[in-house]
Order: structure tokens, then sequence, then C-alpha cells
């Protein structure tokens, strides 16, 4: 007699059939990326499309493991996956360290600096996305060679958060093996309702900042988990799987061309990528498939590439921007263009087939968990070495001309004061360009006890000068980064004299009640804040106000601020003198840049400044302060002066020389007695 024992369904899943289409269509997501980069200046939601599908893959070859009952080892799998990223990103950030070194102006290195490390560590995209609602950081993140990292330190952020989510259900039900495909779907299914409703109302309420955001990107990842869950539970009759697949590609090659990608996105205008590439995806599984766009993607053709996307994506985009650097360029041409994408492609399959592939496949890596923890250690470590050695040498370098600018000869507008002023033009100009960030006005800590605002609108934007707290006199800087940055001599003067200061600054917000907002609405608009800035005066009831009255344009006739004269005159019927100074000129190219490279920046006064200033039609009651005399002497607007970089960038004064115009205020106050 034999005993017969029931034996257990197998849970066992069959191993995936290689989706050749899915090469061609990552083959033709990084082509799209590339051609919109660089010929069409936009953006195409080729990135959307590599974030599912990396999701996919993912959660595909996760969830077989834990059905099949093998164990994930996640930190084998992290460290594996992360040896296969970082040699070749590792290799383009030393090769952008090293453009940058010889080939960028010294004004862009610290930038440089400071998204090789966000980069390195797989946090750009928070750097990028803190960087776009910070006023000060709009120049810096509108041309960073490395701005593109942003998409792969949110797939970095989740290939460390999804395989820890799987681990997690893979442990609740580890005896229950057949209940963790419907417990993931319920998982993802309540991240991609979770994070869609977030991304649409942060792309609603701040979408630069949500376009970085890996919070407003998690359900398009959630998405592609989903498909992967449910796509072997689909039976999709296959004239259906065909029309959805040419709906996909036809959706993929025209979102870029329909959607603002790059101004819109998040938010649910992502679903156009999403659902269509999810559409090519099921449209491609199963044994049948003909009629659908599966054939064409899967062609030699298309997947000639597929195999270099990551490295294509790598390279392209730091090419691109170092060729607009170099030539002073915003736009390039076709064949600069074509040129740009073929060395792109050649360089990509350099990387690919000299660093990626080998250590992706590599089997002496996947014996032993230190293996790939070298490689990951010495990566970082090359890169991370490199910038700080670079970094630290030029902060020393920067320290050690500052330390000696007060006696080596840097008079700044003491040299148009008094033009038989010896310069000794071998000294190296100031503010030195790695130190630029340091040039704003900062007058001390935020605004407390009698001078802390009522109002939560001006309490990120107030600021007091130690000596605030027991002067008897009072001056209040009100308005934007050129208050800010004109406001320099006022608090240097303040300061010999025992003058309390206090700021109310947010940038992009002048005195002018109607004027365009062109700052960051973060947390609050200039409609809310400027209102509540003139209140605050009101009651505080300085000696005086300090303010910029005028906006001075290239390419625009120089103006009082729109609504000015109002802001000008509440202050005045309430008691308090008002300091009226006229706007510093703005160009159409970044001043400081010209200066480091040694060429001739000078710009006549009349393409920019009026010939009077426009200031004097306000109120006879303001005292009015023109800087114009030591900004343009002799009618003619300089970037240097004295050894002293005039500007930062394409429109704010240094704070360096800022300084030096301290006397030439003192004389204009002496003459109002507005201090006595």
């Amino acid at each position: 007699m034999t005993s017969a024992v029931a034996e257990r369904p197998s849970t066992r899943v069959a191993r995936p059939r290689y989706r050749a289409d899915i090469d061609g269509l990552r083959t033709l997501a990084i082509l799209l990326v590339v051609v919109y980069h660089v010929w069409l200046g936009r953006v195409s939601g080729g990135v959307d499309v590599f974030l599912m599908i990396s999701a996919f893959f993912l959660t595909d070859s996760l969830v077989r493991r834990v059905i099949d009952g093998r164990p994930l080892r996640l930190g084998m799998f992290w460290l594996r996956r992360f040896r296969r990223l970082l040699p070749a990103a590792a290799v383009t950030l030393l090769a952008l360290l090293a453009a940058a070194y010889f080939l960028y102006p010294p004004n862009h290195w610290q930038p440089i600096w400071d998204d090789t490390w966000a980069s390195l560590f797989y946090w750009q995209n928070w750097h990028l996305a803190f960087s776009s609602v910070d006023y000060y950081a709009r120049d810096a993140t509108s041309t960073s060679p490395l701005q593109h990292f942003w998409s792969l330190s949110v797939q970095g952020q989740v290939f460390i958060l999804w395989p820890a989510l799987i681990g997690l259900v893979e442990v609740i039900f580890r005896r229950a093996r057949h209940l963790v495909r419907p417990a993931l779907i319920v998982v993802f299914s309540a991240i991609f309702v979770w994070s869609l409703w977030f991304s649409i109302a942060e792309t609603a309420d701040s979408q630069a900042f949500a376009y970085f955001d890996t919070r407003t990107r998690l359900w398009e990842f959630a998405a592609g988990s989903l498909l992967a869950l449910v796509l072997p539970l689909l039976r999709v009759p296959q004239w259906f799987r065909a029309a959805l697949g040419w709906i996909g590609v036809v959706g993929i090659v025209t979102c870029g061309l329909v959607l603002d990608v790059r101004g819109g996105f998040p938010g649910f205008l992502a679903l156009w990528p999403v659902l269509s590439t999810a559409a090519i995806i099921v449209a491609g599984a199963g044994e049948g498939s003909r009629g659908g766009p599966a054939r064409l993607l899967a062609s030699k053709s298309l997947r000639f590439f597929s195999g270099d996307a990551y490295a294509l994506y790598l390279i392209h985009w730091p090419l691109l921007i170092t060729w607009l650097v170099v030539t002073g360029k915003d736009r390039v041409g076709l064949l600069q263009g074509g040129a740009i994408i073929l060395a792109s492609m050649v360089l990509a399959r350099l990387l690919s087939w000299g660093v990626e592939h080998p250590l992706q496949r590599a089997a002496w890596f996947d014996k032993r968990a230190w293996r790939s923890a070298l490689v990951i250690v010495l990566c970082l470590g090359l890169v991370g070495g490199s910038v700080a050695t670079w970094q630290g040498a030029e902060e020393r370098r920067a320290a050690e001309i500052m330390a000696s600018a007060a006696e080596a000869g840097y008079p700044g507008a003491a040299a148009v004061q008094s033009p038989l002023t010896t310069l000794d033009r071998s000294l190296p100009v100031i503010p030195v360009a790695t130190e630029l960030d340091a040039e704003w006005l900062s007058v001390g800590d935020s605004c407390s006890g009698r001078f802390a605002p009522e109002s939560e609108v001006l309490t990120p934007y107030c600021n007091q000068s130690p000596a605030s707290a027991g002067a008897d006199q009072t001056v209040l800087i009100i308005g934007d980064s050129h208050a800010q940055q004109l406001g320099v001599p006022m608090e240097a003067y303040a300061e010999q004299h025992g003058i309390g200061v206090v700021t109310l600054l947010k940038g992009g917000c002048t005195i002018g009640p109607e004027e365009p907002d062109r700052g960051t609405d973060n947390p609050y608009t200039c409609a809310e804040w400027l209102p509540e800035a003139i209140d605050c005066a009101v009651a505080l009831k300085p000696t005086a106000v300090y303010v910029i009255a005028t906006r001075a344009t290239a390419g625009e006739p120089e103006r009082v601020l729109e609504g000015a004269d109002r802001t000008i005159s509440a202050l005045l019927d309430a008691g308090i003198s008002v300091i009226a100074v006229r706007d510093n000129p703005r160009f159409d190219f970044d001043m400081y840049s010209c200066v480091a490279r040694g060429e001739d920046c000078s710009v006549p006064a009349g393409q920019i400044l009026a010939s009077e200033n426009p200031a004097t039609t306000l109120d006879k009651r303001v005292t009015l302060v023109d800087y114009t005399p030591w900004l343009c002497p002799d009618l003619v607007c300089q970037g240097e002066i004295g050894n002293i970089a005039v500007y930062i960038d394409s429109n704010h004064v240094s704070h360096t020389y800022a300084e030096t115009l301290t006397p030439m205020l003192g004389e204009i106050l002496s003459r109002h007695s507005l201090f006595p």
C-alpha cells in the first residue's frame, strides 16, 4: 500500500520573455530627449517614459523573486544596482569638472561644485527644487550642466524605497506568497492615488518646485509597478493591443510638441506619456502582437542605441550646456546641434562599452558584496575627492585675496571720486568669482522684539542689525534685491553712526504695487507682501525708509516704478522721511563674466538710463539718491571700477563695490540733514 501525499500548488512563475520592443522604446525615448533638448529647446516627456519603464522592470524582477520563494537579499541588490549606475555617472561628473576648470568662467564654478555634490549622492532633484523657489538661485538652475541629474536622483531614491516596500510585503506574507501580488497592487495603488493627487495640487501651487519633487513623481513609478503586477492577468484582444500600441507611439512622439512639459509637468499632464508608455507595453505583451508597433520598436535600427541610452542621457546635456557657455549663445543651430548629437552618441558608445557594460556584466563583482561596495566607494572617492580638492584650493585662494584687499589698493568708487588714484592693474579683481554668494547684503538676525512684524507675511523677510535694538534712530530698507544691494552703503553708513537698520526684502518685489511680480510666490506673492510692508513701516515709524524708486532695464525706457508714488506718499504722510534711490543699470549680459574674461564691458549710459533721473518727478519731500556718477562715470557704465567688480551678475551691484559708495551717500545725507 502506498501513501499519497497531496502536493501544494506551485507558485513558481515562469521567467519573462525578453522584451525587445521595450529596448526599442528606450531608444525612442532617449532620442526624443536629446533632439528636443538640443534642437527644439524643449522637454519631450521622454524622461517620464524612463521613469515608468524602470519601475516596471524593477517591480517585475523583485516580485518574481518573492513569489518564487527566492530571498531578495536587498543589501546585495542595492550594491549591485548602484555599482552599475555610479561608474558611468562618476566618469561624466569628472569630465564635466575638467571641462569647467578649463572652459567655464570662474563664477560658474561654485554652482557646479554644488551640483556635483548633489548629483553624486542622488540629491540633485531636491537641490534644484529648493533652488527653483529661491529668487537668488534662478540663474544657476537655468544653465546647470548637471540639471538632467534630477531624474537620475529621483530614480536612485526610488531604487532604495521600492525594494524596501516589496521586502516589507514579502515579510508580512512570507507564508502566503499567493497574496503578495494582491497586496502589492493595493500598496502601489495607494501610492499612485496619493502621489497623483499631491502632484496635481503642488503643480498648481508651485510648479517649479513640483517638477523636481520626488513625491510628485512617485505615481509615475507606481504606474509602472502596477502595470508589471497586472500585466500577467490581462487578456486583451490582439486588434485592441495593436491600436493601443500605435496610439502610445504617437502620444510619446507628440507629447513635447503638444504639451509644455517643462512648464506644466508633472500634475495630470504627465498622464499623457505615462499612459502612452503603458499602452505600448501592453501592446507588446503576449505572443501575438501583429499589427502593433512591437515589430518596429524591436527592429535592429531602433535597438542599436538601446544599450547606450543611459550613457547618452548622461552625456548629451553637459555637452550642450558646455557648448552654449563657451560660445556665449543661448540656442544652437541645425548644424551645430547635429554635431552635438553626433558627438554625444560617439561618447555615449565609448562610455557604455568602456565603463558601464563591463561593470554591469562582470560576474566577478557579483560573487562578493565587498567588490560592488569597493566600486561604489571608489566612484564616490574619485569624484568627491576631486571636487573637494578643487573647491578647497579656490576657497583658500579667495580668502587670501580678500584678506589682503584692504591694503592692496582696491579703491572702488573712490577711483571715480579721486581720478588721480593710483591703481595696481596686476591685482586680481575682487570679489573673487567663487565667493559671489557672500556678496548679498545681510544686516543681521531675524527681527525680534519691537521690530518683529505682526504679520506672518513679513516674518520670513525681516532682519535687523545688531545695533538696532538700542539705537535712537532707525532706517528701514524695503524692496527687492536691488534695494538689498544698493542698501549696502546705507547699512555701512548706519553702522558708522550708530543707526539701527531693519530690512524688509523680498526678491522680485518692489515698492511699486502695479509692477509685475518678478519673484517667487513662495510662501507669499508681492501683492500680499507689499501692503503688509507699508503697514509695518507706518507702525514702526523709523527715522527714514530707504527704497528703490525707479527701474532701469536695457532695451526699455528708464521710469519710476508703477504706483511707487502712492507708496512713498503713504510713508511721507505718516511722518516718515523717505530716501528714494535711483535704480542701477540692468544689462542684457552677465557683466561679471565679461569682466572675468578680461573684455571691454563698458556700455554707454544712454542705452539704459534716462538723461535725467526719473525720480525727480516724485514728491519734493523725498531725499533723492543717485549713484549713477559712480556706476557710470563720464556716462559710461563700467563692469570694473577701482579694481573691484561693480556687479555680481547682469544687474546686481556687488556688496564689495557698493560699500565703497558709503562716503558718497554720507555727503548726500549730510546735505539734507536727515540723521542729525
